[in-house]
C-alpha cells in the first residue's frame, strides 16, 4: 500500500511539472535560509554555557554615576571581588581581569609577534572557568610573576612542535621575560573571553605599586572585569546589597554606586539589568526564520488548495472503486511528504554551499556539522513544522469531495476555501512588506548615522600608537608636515572616535554631595581642538604651557550636569588633578549616537600622550603613510606598524546594524521572491481554470491589457490589502527597533508609500507574466480544447 502511495506520488509530481519545480523551489530557498538562521541563532543563544558552573557564576557590575552620567559599567574597581570573597560566605571564589597593555612585543629566538590579546588574571580563572589547561598545574597555573599560559594556538605559533614547558618569551625587546608555564586548549568560538596569552594579576599589582596605585585598595579606578562564582545553592537575594556596603566601607562618598549580577549565560545577549544587549536581535530573527517558512508553507497551502478543482474527478473515481476516507488522506500526506523530502534536501546542500558567505556576512564561523546533534534538532524541527503546517489542510480537503457531484461537474470551491486562499496571500506579501519597509528604514537610520554632524571632522585621518616615538613627537610631527599629503598632526593618548577612559571621582565648585558625576576623560594635545574642527563655547584650548597641567576642557554636557554657570575659571579636581576649568567645547559624539552625549572632559598631560593623529589630502594618502611608517620604523625598530583611520573606527561601531541592513535586504527579497513564487502559480492556475471565458471574451473584442487588468486586479486588491495591514505592524516594530539610538531618523509615510507602491509593482510585474501569456493564446484554440 506505501510503495503505491509513493508511485501515485512520483507520477503527480512529474505529471504537474510547472507547479511542482514551483512547490519544490520555494520550499528549497525557505528551508535553506530558515535554517541557516536558526543555525545563527543556536550559536548565539550557545555562548558561554559550556561551563559546568555556568548557572553558579557571576560577573559583577557597577551601577553608577549620577543624572545623565548614570549608567551600568562591567569594568569596575578591583578591590571588591577579593573583598566579597573574604566576607561573604555565599562567595566560592573571585576573578579578576583586566587588559595587558603593558607589553606588545614577544620574541622567541627569531620570531617575532604583536598581536596577541593579552589578560591579567587571578589563578582561580582555570578552577572557576571550564578551559582546559593541557600541559600545567591547574592548582598552581602561575609558577611566579614572570610565568605565562598560553593557547595551543599560541603555542604552535612560538614554538611549532616543541614543548612549550619551560620555554622564554621574551617581551618587549629584553624589557621582560616569561616562562611558559602552562598551555590552555584554544577558547571557544561560543566563547565570551578569548585571549591567546594570560599573565599572573600579582605582577600587575606590582607594576601598578610602582607607579604609587595600590590597585588592592584603590575604588576610584574602573578598570578590572569581575567575575564571582557562588557556593552550590547560595541564594543572590540581597547580595548586591552586602557587596555595596563593602565598597561603601572603602569610599563612603560613593553613595550612588550599586552592584549588579550578570549570569555567564546571559553575559552575550543581555545588560546586568536584563535589558537588550542583543537578545532583540535574535528574537527578531527567529521571527525571521519562521516568517520565511510560513511564507514557503502558504505557497504549498495555496496551490495544492488551488488545483484541488481539477483533481476532483480523480479523487471521486478512487472513493467509487472503494478508496477510504483515510487512505485518501495519507496518499496526500505522501505527496507532500515526497515533495518536502526532495526540498529538505535541496535545501540541506544549499546550506552547505552558503555557509561560507552566510559566515561572511555575520563576521562568524559557523558550519553545518551534522554529527552535531543541535543541528538535528534544528534541521527536524524546521521540515517537520514546515511539513505539519503546510500538509494536514491539504490533505483533509482534497479527500472530502462527494464523489457523485464531482463525476457531474457539479462541484466547486466553497466559499471558505477561496478566502483562505485570500487570507493565506495577504498573510505572505504582510510579511513580504514588513520585511522591506524594516529594509529601508535601518538603512536610512545608517545613512542618517553616517551624514549626520558629529561635532568633529574625521574626514582623512589615520592614527596609530606611537610607542617610542612619542618622546620625540616635536621632530616627527615637524617631518611629516613636510610630506605631502600631509595637512596637520597632532596627539592624545587614545582615540578620538570612542573614549574608553573616564572617572567618578571628581570635585569642583559648587558641587552638590549628593551628586557624583561620571566623566569619559581624554588627554590633548593644545592643538587637537582645531585639529578636529570643535568649536569652543567658552574659553580656548590648550597653549601647550606648564599651567596647562592645571587646567580642564569640558564638553557641555558636563557643565550642564554640574549645574554652574560661567564655568571658565571654576576649581575643578579629577582624582589628584587639581586646576580649573579653562574652556567649554561644544558637544561632539565621541561614542555610539545609540548613547545620549555624557559629560566628557579633555586634560592636559604631555606623559600620557600616545597616539598620533595624521591628517592627510585623502588623494596622496598612501604617501602619508609611507612617510608615517618610515618614521614609526625610526623610533620602533621591529615593531610592526599598524594603523587607522577614523571613518573605519566610526564605521567598525555600527557593524552589527550594517549586518542587520544587510541580512534584513537579503531576508526580505528571499520573501518577497518565495511569495511571487505563490502569485505565479495560482496565477496560472487561474489562467488555466478561465481558459474559457478568456477566450470568450477575446472573440468578443477584448483588449491583451483588458485581460491582464481582469486576470490580476484580483491578486492586487490582496497585496493593496496586506500594505494596509504590514505598514502598522513595521511601523511600531522599527519603532521598537529606533529606540535603542539616542539619535535617530522620525519615520515618514513616504517609507510606506515606496514600500507598498514596490511590492505591488512586483506582484503586478509577477502576475502580469502568466497574465500576458494566457490573453496572447489563440481563443479558437481554447475554446476548441474546452
Amino acid at each position: 500500500m506505501f510503495k503505491n502511495y509513493i508511485k501515485t506520488a512520483w507520477r503527480n509530481l512529474v505529471k504537474n511539472k510547472f507547479y511542482s519545480v514551483i512547490n519544490i523551489f520555494g520550499l528549497t530557498v525557505g528551508l535553506a535560509i530558515g535554517i541557516l538562521i536558526l543555525v545563527w541563532v543556536q550559536d548565539e543563544l550557545s555562548f558561554d554555557g559550556f561551563h559546568k558552573n555556568a548557572k553558579d557564576i557571576y560577573r559583577l557590575e557597577l551601577f553608577g554615576g549620577t543624572g545623565n552620567s548614570r549608567q551600568i559599567y562591567s569594568w569596575g574597581v578591583a578591590p571588591i571581588g577579593v573583598m566579597a570573597k573574604q566576607q561573604l560566605p555565599e562567595v566560592k571564589e573571585a576573578v579578576r581581569i583586566t587588559g595587558n597593555y603593558d607589553f606588545s612585543l614577544y620574541k622567541y629566538q627569531d620570531k617575532v609577534f604583536a598581536d596577541q590579546q593579552n589578560a591579567y588574571t587571578d589563578p582561580a580563572f582555570f578552577s572557576m572557568f571550564d578551559f582546559h589547561l593541557i600541559r600545567g598545574n591547574q592548582a598552581r597555573p602561575f609558577t611566579d610573576d614572570h610565568s605565562v599560559v598560553i593557547t595551543q594556538k599560541t603555542a604552535r605559533k612560538f614554538f611549532g612542535d616543541q614543548d612549550p614547558i619551560g620555554k622564554v618569551i621574551v617581551a618587549d625587546v629584553n624589557k621582560a621575560s616569561f616562562v611558559v608555564s602552562g598551555v590552555i586548549a584554544d577558547f571557544p568560538k561560543n566563547s565570551s573571553l578569548n585571549f591567546d596569552m594570560l599573565m599572573p594579576f600579582s605582577l600587575h599589582v606590582k607594576r601598578m605599586l610602582a607607579d604609587k596605585n595600590d590597585v588592592n585598595a584603590n575604588f576610584s579606578v574602573l578598570n578590572y572585569i569581575t567575575f564571582l562564582q557562588m557556593k552550590p545553592g547560595a541564594s543572590i537575594t540581597g547580595l548586591t546589597t552586602k557587596i555595596r556596603q563593602i565598597h561603601l566601607n572603602h569610599k563612603a562618598d560613593d553613595t550612588d554606586a550599586e552592584y549588579l549580577l550578570l549570569p555567564l549565560s546571559k553575559m552575550r545577549l543581555y545588560n546586568a539589568d536584563m535589558t537588550d544587549n542583543g537578545i532583540g536581535t535574535v528574537r527578531i530573527f527567529i521571527i525571521i526564520a519562521v516568517l520565511i517558512l510560513v511564507i514557503a508553507c502558504i505557497n504549498y497551502v495555496n496551490l495544492s488548495t488551488a488545483r484541488s478543482m481539477l483533481r476532483s474527478k480523480e479523487i471521486s473515481m478512487r472513493k467509487i472503486i472503494g478508496a477510504a476516507k483515510i487512505q485518501l488522506f495519507m496518499q496526500f500526506i505522501v505527496e507532500t511528504a515526497l515533495l518536502f523530502s526532495l526540498a529538505a534536501l535541496l535545501a540541506i546542500g544549499l546550506v552547505f554551499l552558503l555557509m561560507p558567505a552566510f559566515n561572511h556576512l555575520v563576521n562568524k564561523e559557523m558550519n553545518l556539522n551534522l554529527g552535531d546533534y543541535h543541528i538535528w534538532l534544528i534541521l527536524l524541527g524546521a521540515i517537520m513544522g514546515t511539513l505539519a503546517a503546510s500538509s494536514i489542510y491539504p490533505a483533509l480537503l482534497l479527500s472530502s469531495f462527494e464523489p457523485l457531484k464531482a463525476l457531474k461537474g457539479k462541484i466547486s470551491a466553497g466559499i471558505g476555501d477561496v478566502l483562505f486562499r485570500k487570507i493565506l496571500v495577504v498573510t505572505q506579501f504582510v510579511f513580504s512588506i514588513v520585511l522591506i519597509i524594516g529594509t529601508m528604514i535601518i538603512t536610512a537610520q545608517l545613512n542618517y548615522i553616517r551624514q549626520k554632524d558629529l561635532g568633529y571632522d574625521k574626514t582623512n585621518i589615520l592614527s596609530f600608537w606611537m610607542r617610542d616615538m612619542a618622546s620625540h613627537y616635536d621632530a616627527v610631527k615637524a617631518e611629516l608636515l613636510k610630506q605631502p599629503g600631509v595637512l596637520d598632526v597632532t596627539r592624545s593618548n587614545q582615540n578620538v572616535i570612542r573614549f574608553r577612559g573616564f572617572s567618578g571621582d571628581l570635585d569642583w565648585d559648587g558641587k552638590d554631595p549628593k551628586q557624583n558625576m561620571m566623566i569619559h576623560t581624554i588627554v590633548a594635545d593644545k592643538d587637537l581642538p582645531s585639529f578636529f574642527k570643535m568649536k569652543f563655547k567658552e574659553g580656548g584650548p590648550f597653549t601647550s604651557s606648564t599651567s596647562d597641567t592645571a587646567h580642564f576642557i569640558l564638553n557641555e554636557a558636563a557643565i550642564k550636569e554640574m549645574g554652574i554657570t560661567n564655568p571658565i575659571g571654576k576649581r575643578f579636581r579629577m582624582q589628584g588633578n587639581k586646576g580649573v576649568i579653562s574652556g567649554v567645547v561644544k558637544d561632539f559624539h565621541y561614542a555610539s549616537m545609540k548613547e545620549k552625549i555624557a559629560p566628557a572632559m579633555f586634560w592636559y598631560s604631555p606623559q600620557n600622550f600616545g597616539t598620533i593623529y595624521i591628517k592627510t589630502t585623502g588623494r596622496d594618502a598612501q604617501k602619508a603613510i609611507a612617510a608615517a611608517q618610515k618614521l614609526f620604523k625610526q623610533y620602533n625598530g621591529e615593531y610592526p606598524f599598524t594603523y587607522s583611520f577614523l571613518d573605519e573606527v566610526f564605521n567598525n561601531m555600527y557593524q552589527n546594524e550594517q549586518q542587520q541592513g544587510k541580512l534584513f535586504t537579503y531576508f526580505a527579497s528571499i520573501a518577497i521572491f518565495i511569495s511571487c513564487l505563490g502569485l505565479l502559480g495560482l496565477a496560472a492556475y487561474t489562467a488555466q481554470v478561465r481558459t474559457r471565458e478568456i477566450g470568450v471574451r477575446k472573440v468578443l473584442g477584448a483588449s491583451v491589457s483588458g485581460i491582464v487588468g481582469l486576470l490580476a486586479k484580483d491578486f492586487i486588491k490582496l497585496v493593496f490589502i496586506a500594505i494596509l495591514i504590514a505598514s502598522p505592524l513595521a511601523w511600531y516594530a522599527m519603532y521598537k527597533w529606533l529606540q535603542d539610538f539616542a539619535y535617530k531618523i522620525n519615520v515618514s509615510w513616504q517609507v510606506f508609500a515606496l514600500a507598498g507602491l514596490l511590492a505591488m509593482f512586483i506582484a503586478f510585474a509577477t502576475i502580469s507574466f502568466q497574465a500576458v501569456k494566457a490573453a496572447l493564446t489563440n481563443p479558437v484554440k481554447s475554446l476548441r480544447s474546452e
